[in-house]
């Protein structure tokens, strides 16, 4: 019940009856060991694996952004290529560095392969092919930054879509409980439904919680890698101009 540390009002009693208040926690731990409980376990799991991927994201695509901004402002104002590569290699958190680096290699290859072949007859076709070999290693570098990206928040998505109706779950199976102990006691008072009932409505409130931050930070998270694959994209196109203008010249 980690998790539930966190809010303190989870303690706060919830009934009215001055000898039978109870907090959400106390309602939580008496369903053990039935269904609602193992329900109420999986739904907080879920919640701390959220949380831990909600800070670690942010942190990741935060540096990634600030890596970026540093790496195209480096690029822009330097005019060599190779210097260009050397603060590349200092800048690891940055995926367009990274896309650099590999177009960067390619090419490098590339020219010392055809060193002395400029005066053939078909250099011309071999520069462009070298312009494509340059354009697939970045686009293949682009993609590995983008999964490394991406990685984890699908979980994020999975809780939010999922959470909500496996609480649902432990609602329906609590009710369902809540009737076979009414009908075993033979009465429907209150002092007999309500407990039953309040235990299972807890699954899906903590479905709930667990779900809401999960899509609030997945939207936020989706927002900020669609940003920087942009700006990989736009670097890529710019890079492969400058490369076309140099090679081909």
């Amino acid at each position: 019940m980690t998790s539930l540390l966190l809010f303190p009002w989870l303690w706060t009693p919830l009934a009215a009856a001055p000898h039978h208040k109870k907090s959400l926690v106390e309602l939580a731990t008496q369903s053990f060991p039935g269904m609602v409980f193992w329900v109420l376990v999986l739904l907080v799991s879920f919640s701390v694996v959220c949380w831990y991927i909600i800070g670690y994201k942010y942190w990741f695509l935060r540096r990634a952004k600030q890596g970026s901004d540093a790496f195209l402002d480096v690029f822009w104002k330097s005019r060599r290529l190779d210097e260009i590569y050397k603060a590349a290699q200092a800048m690891e958190s940055s995926p367009t560095a990274q896309v650099f680096r590999a177009g960067f290699v390619e090419l490098s290859k590339l020219q010392s392969d055809n060193q002395g072949s400029e005066g053939d007859a078909d250099a011309m076709h071999d520069r462009l092919s070298d312009l494509e070999s340059v354009e697939r290693a970045m686009r293949r570098a682009q993609t590995a930054e983008v999964t490394q990206l991406e990685k984890m928040v699908a979980f994020l998505a999975t809780t939010g879509s999922s959470a909500p109706f496996v609480g649902l779950f432990g609602t329906v199976w609590g009710i369902m409980t809540s009737f076979m102990d009414i009908t075993a006691s033979g009465s429907a008072s209150v002092t007999v439904v309500a407990p039953g009932i309040a235990e299972a409505l807890i699954a899906t409130a903590i479905g709930l919680m667990a779900a809401i931050p999960a899509v609030i930070a997945y939207n936020l998270f989706v927002q900020k890698i669609k940003v920087l694959a942009s700006e990989m994209d736009t670097f890529s196109s710019d890079f492969l101009n400058i490369v076309k203008r140099h090679v081909l010249k």
